[in-house]
């Protein structure tokens, strides 16, 4: 299993968290990391510098490092106050590399080098892209950091997001890596912000249809203010159809651990709880439930364990490739 090869494919800081703990049991690790962004820090150097994004590709270049934990640190560093208030050294570092070479790609792979990553991070795009979400109520949203406001304040559900330009096309290596995985993994993190975008490029839903490698989808362990109040862990599984047919996922991990009920207090005050698995839309799809204890234990926040997530995972697929008992992909 040292050898085997895994995509990822999301952002934020849910995928960062899996990455951290896969890389210790693979270095032939492929993050395709969405580029949708246009929030916080990055969406300052987006609008300022004209960069695509840095901040998911940032988190997950962390998260493979072996470099130096100094280094890792620096890269994590944002700045407390002045005009780089809330900017992170890593962002800088990543915009001024794509200045020197002027390529967003280029950039990446010479981070790559000075962080020594586990594997590589791939945008699943390097076109100008935003999201564009209709709510349930007929509204429709233009960007991905006004989404969540917006769907608190129309108090209705996200019916469609979808990419402006439609037509963005994948970045290199993007379609050559889902079809040569042994593996390919969806989440955990944003539905329909740091998931569902990748799934929206051009060629990504066909690559995964067609591979016959297992598709694993890790749902998030808590509903997310502004886009997943009262979903159960199917209807994040119903999303990813909606946007990118069936086909998309043979399996779904889930946490099965309670969570804290001081934890759960502080999640309901925004309006949100535990994602409830529900097993019988499960079997009626012919989706098979990987369910674990996943929790990272104390903390305010109910998270998942890098250790124990990439523990669950690594279980199942020394398992299902060694028999073949995976799901194969629908074509």
């Amino acid at each position: 299993m040292k050898n085997l090869n895994l995509v990822t494919i999301g952002g934020g800081t849910g995928m960062s968290t899996m990455l951290r703990g896969l890389k210790n049991y693979t270095r032939n690790i492929t993050a395709i990391v969405t580029m949708a962004d246009d929030g916080g820090g990055s969406g300052k150097l987006r609008e300022d510098l004209g960069v695509l994004p840095p901040g998911d590709v940032r988190n997950c270049l962390v998260a493979l490092a072996t470099a130096e934990p100094m280094m890792e640190e620096l890269f994590r560093y944002r700045f407390p106050c002045g005009v780089l208030r809330g900017q992170s050294v890593g962002n800088l570092i990543i915009a001024a590399m794509d200045g020197i070479y002027g390529s967003f790609e280029e950039a990446i792979r010479n981070v790559s080098k000075v962080l020594a990553i586990s594997g590589r991070v791939l945008p699943v795009t390097t076109e100008n892209i935003h999201i564009r979400a209709t709510l349930s109520d007929g509204a429709e949203i233009l960007g991905e950091s006004r989404i969540g406001k917006a769907k608190m304040a129309h108090d209705c559900r996200i019916s469609k997001i979808r990419l402006v330009p439609e037509t963005a096309r994948p970045a290199n290596d993007v379609l050559e890596s889902i079809g040569t995985a042994d593996a390919i993994l969806l989440g955990p993190g944003s539905l329909y912000t740091s998931i569902i975008p990748n799934l929206l490029v051009e060629g990504v839903t066909d690559a995964l249809r067609k591979t016959d490698a297992p598709k694993i989808y890790v749902c998030n362990v808590m509903g997310q203010p502004g886009e997943t109040e009262g979903y159960t862990a199917f209807d994040h599984v119903r999303a990813i159809w909606e946007h990118g047919g069936e086909g998309c996922i043979d399996y779904c991990v889930v946490n099965t651990e309670a969570v804290a009920p001081e934890v759960r207090a502080r999640y309901a005050a925004d309006g949100v709880g535990p994602v409830m698995i529900d097993e019988d839309r499960f079997r009626e799809a012919d989706i098979r439930l990987i369910g674990a204890p996943l929790l990272s234990n104390g903390g305010q926040l109910a998270r998942h364990n890098a250790a124990r997530l990439s523990a669950c995972i690594m279980d199942f697929l020394k398992n299902a490739l060694k028999t073949k008992t995976y799901i194969p992909g629908k074509k």
